[in-house]
């Protein structure tokens, strides 16, 4: 692999030489993106266990379906889109069940919430004011409307421009540009009482 590429091959290099059965160049596809695309299946799916299976499923898709990717967008913007389609088909699967499993980790602690029916009072180490300003953060970002959140993580998690947020979501930049807006609007309002007094 190493005296394949003279410097840092780009994406779309890595994905061909991978369709002529180099392992180590998907190895590298891999490296490169399995944080990112982890953190925005984390965010989207809410749930560790869940994300981690969507991770593979995503890898499974680029693996069926590399012949299909033909360079029109980038491979991140191509990638991130499988990654969101993944999330709606588990959000709309969600919708059904109708109720969480009482052995299902919660999104706020991690524990199942059997087993912290006996603990609701927060521990001296929640109580520290960085991580419950983190944990309302997290919560006003959760409950932003799917397509606002969508957006805010794809720009401010994993950076990626409103042009390629377009290409990933499927709507114009504009209307990307105006869900960013709300969503910063609405965890502003939401988060309105965490800001400091300014000093007269």
């Amino acid at each position: 692999m190493r005296g394949r590429f003279v410097s840092d091959p780009g994406d779309e290099a890595l994905l061909a030489a991978y369709r002529e059965g180099d392992l180590a160049a998907f190895e590298m596809l891999l490296g490169r993106y399995r944080g990112p695309i982890f953190n925005f299946l984390l965010r989207s799916a809410r749930d560790r266990g869940r994300a981690e299976e969507l991770y593979q499923d995503v890898w499974m898709k680029v693996v069926e379906r590399c012949d299909e990717f033909r360079g029109d967008a980038k491979f991140s913007t191509w990638l991130y889109t499988i990654a969101r389609n993944l999330c709606i088909d588990h959000q709309r699967k969600m919708k059904f069940r109708g109720h969480a499993s009482l052995d299902a980790p919660q999104p706020s602690s991690g524990q199942p919430l059997g087993e912290r029916v006996s603990s609701f009072g927060p521990s001296t180490e929640q109580l520290a004011a960085g991580r419950l300003v983190g944990e309302r953060i997290a919560r006003a970002v959760e409950g932003l409307p799917d397509e606002q959140r969508e957006v805010f993580l794809l720009r401010q998690l994993q950076g990626l421009a409103f042009k390629e947020i377009a290409e990933v979501v499927g709507v114009s930049a504009n209307t990307v540009k105006s869900r960013m807006r709300y969503a910063l609007e609405r965890l502003q309002h939401t988060l309105s009482d965490l800001e400091e007094p300014h000093e007269l």
